[in-house]
């Protein structure tokens, strides 16, 4: 029996560099996929579920993201949710899955 999809959006494979705000730190990541309601974290130090940060999504426009951890693998990455994203942070990660689905 397989585990129905829970995720309310078709996520895409990207790869682009990402900055975490964590306290006094900037922790450097990648975004291994992305869809309109949150992305994968590849990290081999990922924090904790619920964990709660700012990050940037290095494209050519920076796009500010405010993220919640919703999963953890362990040596590998996270799972996260945006949160609250703004009508243009929304418009621009829009925009930029339609370019990643045309390939």
């Amino acid at each position: 029996m397989t585990t129905p999809e829970r995720r309310r959006h078709t996520r895409f494979a990207c790869a682009t560099d990402l900055e975490i705000d964590w306290g006094s730190e900037i922790l450097r990541a990648s975004v291994r996929d992305i869809s309109l309601s949150g992305m994968f974290v590849a990290t081999p130090a990922p924090l904790w579920i619920r964990a709660e940060f700012t990050a940037r999504i290095l494209l050519p426009v920076v796009l500010p993201v405010e993220c919640i951890v919703r999963r953890v693998e362990p040596g590998r990455g996270m799972a996260v949710e945006f949160k609250d994203l703004t009508d243009a942070t929304r418009n621009s990660i829009d925009e930029w899955l339609r370019k990643l689905a045309e390939g």
